[in-house]
Parts: C-alpha cells; sequence; structure tokens
C-alpha cells in the first residue's frame, strides 16, 4: 500500500471535521439555571439543552448563509454561543455572545413551547452575528433583521403582523421583517448587503445604494403593494 502524504492526510482529516461540523469551530453551550421554577421545569421536559444546543448551531449555520458569510472571515469574530434559561422577566435578551431566556415565559407559554423557544433563539442568535453600525442602527433595525432572519427559518408566530401592516420601516420586530422581506424581493441578496454594509457604520442611504430608492419611497412603495 503506497504512504499517503502527511499532508494530504491532514488536509483529508481538516474536509472531514469541516463536513460533519458545519459551524465549524463554534462551540455551543446550554444551561438551566431555573429547573426548580416551573418554567424550567417544563423547558427541561419540553424542549432540553440537548435540543437548545442544536438549534444554536442550526441557527448560526442559517444565519451565515443568509448574510452570505461563507468563510468565517467575514464574520464577527465569535468562537462561543451561550444559553442560559434564567427566572428572569421579559421574553429573552442578548449581551455579547450570551443568550438569556426566561423560564418565566416559557412557563407561561400557551402554545407549542418547543416551536415557540426553536423561534426565539433563531432571534437571538441573529444579535449574536449581525452587524450593528458600530452601534449607529437604530433598534426597530437591528430587531426587524432578527426577526427577518426568523421569519426566513420559517418560525414566525402566526400573531405576528401580515405583509403591509405597520405605521413605519424601522417599527421593529414583525414590522421591520415583513418590510425587510419585501426589500429582498425586490433584490434578493439585499439583507446580507445591508448587514455587510453595517460592519463599518450606518445610515439609512444605504437602502437607496443597494436598491436605487430611499428607505421611506420603498416603505409608501410597500404599503401601496398592500393596501396599506
Amino acid at each position: 500500500m503506497k504512504p499517503l502524504h502527511v499532508a494530504t492526510v491532514v488536509a483529508s482529516l481538516l474536509a472531514l471535521a469541516a463536513a460533519v461540523s458545519p459551524a465549524g469551530a463554534v462551540t455551543f453551550d446550554a444551561t438551566n439555571t431555573a429547573s426548580n421554577t416551573p418554567g424550567g421545569r417544563r423547558f427541561d421536559q419540553a424542549v432540553g439543552l440537548g435540543y437548545a444546543k442544536r438549534v444554536l448551531s442550526d441557527a448560526s449555520t442559517f444565519i451565515w448563509s443568509t448574510f452570505n458569510q461563507r468563510s468565517p472571515a467575514g464574520r464577527k469574530p465569535v468562537d462561543a454561543v451561550t444559553l442560559v434559561v434564567e427566572d428572569i422577566g421579559g421574553v429573552a435578551f442578548t449581551s455579547g455572545n450570551g443568550i438569556h431566556l426566561s423560564a418565566r415565559y416559557v412557563g407561561g407559554y400557551s402554545g407549542d413551547v418547543k416551536t415557540e423557544v426553536t423561534g426565539v433563539l433563531y432571534h437571538e442568535a441573529t444579535h449574536v452575528w449581525q452587524w450593528n453600525g458600530q452601534g449607529r442602527a437604530n433598534g426597530g433595525l437591528i430587531e426587524g433583521i432578527a426577526d427577518y432572519v426568523r421569519l426566513k427559518a420559517g418560525y414566525a408566530p402566526g400573531h405576528w403582523v401580515k405583509p403591509g401592516q405597520g405605521d413605519r420601516w424601522d417599527q421593529g420586530y414583525d414590522v421591520t421583517a415583513r418590510f425587510l422581506d419585501y426589500c429582498d424581493s425586490l433584490r434578493p441578496g439585499f439583507v446580507a448587503q445591508l448587514n455587510a454594509k453595517m460592519k463599518d457604520g450606518y445610515s439609512d442611504d444605504f437602502f437607496a445604494q443597494i436598491l436605487g430608492k430611499g428607505v421611506q419611497q420603498l416603505w409608501q412603495d410597500y404599503k401601496k403593494k398592500y393596501g396599506g
């Protein structure tokens, strides 16, 4: 048997590692510090830490694809994403690369809690990876992009606004997500281009630079299309 060159073996092992680990060198971890509460117990029973870690990995891969970030060089330099289920109010929040999920929200949710938590994690994982215009982008757009990712992943809840609804393009969350989906339909890859521009700063003029129309005109066109 002909001996293999060391470099060939190493290259083959690296290729195999990349194939079985789509999230690359990023690690994902989840803990539940509220297991002694009703919501924490429901999380353990209906969702589970193992499933949550898989969702974080799958969501990250989906986000990189949505943002057209095929190589780690184009992404935020994050090597670990963590989730903590806590006895806190609200739904969830993200600080840096750490996601915090409310056990109280999990405990009080009346629908399919596993699907809901999955959608929340897609939204929050987007906050880990998205660019924020060096802090200059408005919060409505940041939240809208996170909900856009949740929408494209197929986890938009039934109570979200319908296309064309809302008062302002930067109202945030589902309103802005629907508007961004419209913008992306005009130029596929628009959200990826917008996010890329937001690496170094932010201006509403980014919409015109990519789509040839100002954001207010695009909002008017969007409302008109859906009879808003």
